[in-house]
């Protein structure tokens, strides 16, 4: 995703800074996806590659990184049935089944042992009704980077609920996707754009390189 004149270096302190990355899990952006059409866009258009990168440089700068991870139980218990989305996903072929490979967070991601995986069994929120708000302020945490899928659901979610919380919030444009690309780039310039900065992945790595 290009993006419309020069962006300045993103505010994005490795001390005060966390990155959460989205829903990048097996079940939904790896090679069996229940999604495979979200898990093809994600794969090429090189926003999985992407998100590798920031993580991988988030460890190396020394920011936190956490990892939000959709699933549910093998009963169903507690787990949403009120649109029309959830009870599709209860159909797929591949379900996102706690303990299975389909919740396991996807390559080339890497997950050190610092990370924080977040699991939620219920909503569509990675932030609302899970444990990131209390980890980010037992950790200091000021600003979030926002990145993964989709742009359709989960991350529009993350951002407001985080800018809601009083969190300043950078989003990293080519590391976030959704169905069909085209719709991405609009919600970020007419919905992200305004409560969040808009960077990208390489601005966010030099940032990050610069402060080892």
């Amino acid at each position: 995703m290009t993006q419309s004149g020069p962006l300045r270096e993103p505010d994005a302190d490795p001390a005060t800074t966390a990155l959460l990355t989205v829903e990048c899990q097996s079940g939904v952006v790896g090679e069996e996806s229940a999604l495979p059409e979200l898990a093809k866009e994600a794969r090429d258009s090189g926003m999985l590659a992407r998100v590798a990168a920031l993580v991988d440089a988030a460890h190396g700068a020394g920011v936190q990184v956490l990892h939000a991870v959709a699933e549910r139980r093998p009963d169903g218990l507690g787990a949403n049935a009120n649109a029309r989305l959830f009870r599709a996903a209860g159909r797929l072929p591949v379900r996102q089944l706690s303990g299975s490979p389909a919740v396991q967070v996807a390559a080339p991601v890497e997950v050190a042992p610092q990370d924080l995986v977040v699991r939620r069994l219920h909503g569509l929120s990675p932030i609302a009704g899970t444990d990131v708000d209390a980890l980010l302020r037992n950790l200091g945490i000021r600003t979030l980077v926002v990145a993964g899928v989709s742009a359709n659901v989960a991350v529009p979610n993350a951002v407001f609920d985080a800018v809601n919380l009083g969190y300043r919030v950078v989003v990293p444009a080519d590391a976030i996707a959704g169905v069909p690309a085209s719709y991405t780039a609009e919600v970020v310039r007419h919905c992200l754009a305004l409560v969040a900065e808009v960077t990208t992945t390489e601005a966010l790595v030099r940032r990050w390189g610069g402060a080892r």
